[in-house]
C-alpha cells in the first residue's frame, strides 16, 4: 500500500487510513446510528490486516465510545501498532449536550481523558477539531497544544476545519503538521486557497468524507436514505434530500460507469479522485464492518485518467 509522510512529521501513512467516527454507535447528535461492537473490531482487524497503518478517531465520537473501541482492538492485537489520531476542542456535559470549547484547560483535560480511554502513552497526532471564531482563543489553544507536544503527550499537533488566516494564527506559535478538511467531489471549497497554501508549507492534508459520508459509495437509493434510522446524523444533511440528492445520484451513477473499467465501486473511484490531488496525502475512510473494508481498498490502486477526471468534474464541478 502506497505510503506518504505526513507534513512535517515523521509519520509514513497509507493513502487510506480507518475512519472510526461510524464506530462510536448512537446516542449523540451525529451518531451514525446503532453500531454492533463486534462488527466494528472485525471491520479494524481488517483494515489492519489489509496494511492500513493508521486510524482516525475523536473524543466525541460516540461520547468516547469510538475511543474505547479503539483501545480494545489495540489491547487485542499487541503486535499491531497503526498510528493513532485523534482530536479535541468538542466536549459535552451530562445531557449529552456538545460544545465547541478549545480553552487551554479543556484541551490539557480531554488530551489526558483520551489517553486513557486509549490505553496509550502518547498520541500519534493530536487535532483541533474545530477552530473558534476568537482569533485569541485559536493562539491559546495551539499554544496549549505546542506544550503537550512539547511535554511527550503528544508526537505531532494537527487542525481540523481551519481556514488559511486560522492556520496561519496557528503558525505565529509553532508550526502545523497537519490539516484535516472535508474533501470530496462534492464539497471542493478547500481547492483555491488552502490547498496551494498546505502545498507551500508543507502541512499534510488528510480529507475526510472522501465518500460523502456513503452519499458517494453507489449503495445509496432514494429508498435506503428515507429509511435510515431518525438517530443518524445524515438525516438532517441537505445534500442527502432534494434538490440536491437527484443531482448526486447522478453523478454516482457516472461514477460507477468509470469504476467498470477498474473493476471498482463508484465509492472507490470518488477516494480515487479525493487522492488525486498532489496536495492529499491521505484520506480518511469509515467502515462499520469488515465487508466496508474490503469494498474500498482497491481505490489505491486506481489512478484515474485525465479524461475520467474532467468527466467527474464537468458533472459536479
Amino acid at each position: 500500500m502506497r505510503k506518504k509522510i505526513l507534513g512535517n512529521s515523521d509519520l509514513e501513512i497509507t493513502a487510506i487510513g480507518f475512519g472510526a467516527w461510524a464506530i462510536g454507535g448512537n446516542g449523540w447528535d451525529y451518531g451514525w446510528g446503532a453500531q454492533d461492537d463486534k462488527k466494528s473490531l472485525e471491520a479494524l482487524q481488517k483494515a489492519i490486516e489489509s496494511g492500513i497503518n493508521w486510524i482516525d478517531t475523536a473524543a466525541i465520537y460516540g461520547l468516547g465510545h469510538s475511543e474505547k473501541i479503539v483501545a480494545h482492538f489495540l489491547s487485542q492485537n499487541k503486535n499491531s501498532h497503526p498510528y493513532i489520531f485523534t482530536k479535541c476542542g468538542l466536549v459535552w456535559d451530562e445531557n449529552k449536550n456538545i460544545s465547541r470549547v478549545i480553552k487551554p484547560e479543556s484541551i490539557r483535560r480531554e488530551c489526558e481523558n483520551s489517553l486513557r480511554r486509549l490505553n496509550v502513552d502518547v498520541i500519534d497526532l493530536y487535532q483541533i477539531h474545530w477552530p473558534s471564531d476568537d482569533d485569541s482563543e485559536i493562539l491559546f489553544a495551539w499554544e496549549m497544544m505546542t506544550k503537550l507536544k512539547e511535554e511527550g503527550k503528544v508526537r505531532w499537533i494537527g487542525v481540523s476545519n481551519f481556514n488559511v488566516s486560522q492556520i496561519k494564527l496557528a503558525e505565529n506559535i509553532s508550526p502545523v503538521t497537519s490539516l484535516q478538511p472535508i474533501y470530496n467531489i462534492i464539497k471542493r471549497g478547500i481547492e483555491k486557497e488552502v490547498l496551494p497554501y498546505c502545498i507551500e508549507k508543507n502541512i499534510g492534508v488528510i480529507a475526510y468524507s472522501p465518500m460523502m459520508s456513503g452519499l458517494l459509495t453507489g449503495k445509496m437509493t432514494k429508498e435506503r436514505i428515507r429509511n435510515l434510522p431518525e438517530d443518524d446524523w445524515r438525516k438532517r444533511n441537505s445534500e442527502f434530500f432534494e434538490p440536491n440528492l437527484s443531482v448526486n445520484l447522478r453523478l454516482v451513477k457516472m461514477l460507477s460507469e468509470i469504476g467498470l473499467r477498474y473493476q471498482a465501486s463508484a465509492g472507490e473511484v470518488a477516494i480515487a479522485w479525493a487522492l488525486k490531488h498532489p496536495a492529499i496525502t491521505a484520506a480518511i475512510v469509515g467502515a462499520r464492518n469488515s465487508n466496508q473494508v474490503e469494498e474500498i481498498i482497491k481505490a489505491i490502486n486506481i489512478y484515474l485518467t485525465d479524461d475520467e477526471i474532467a468527466l467527474i468534474e464537468s458533472k459536479k464541478g
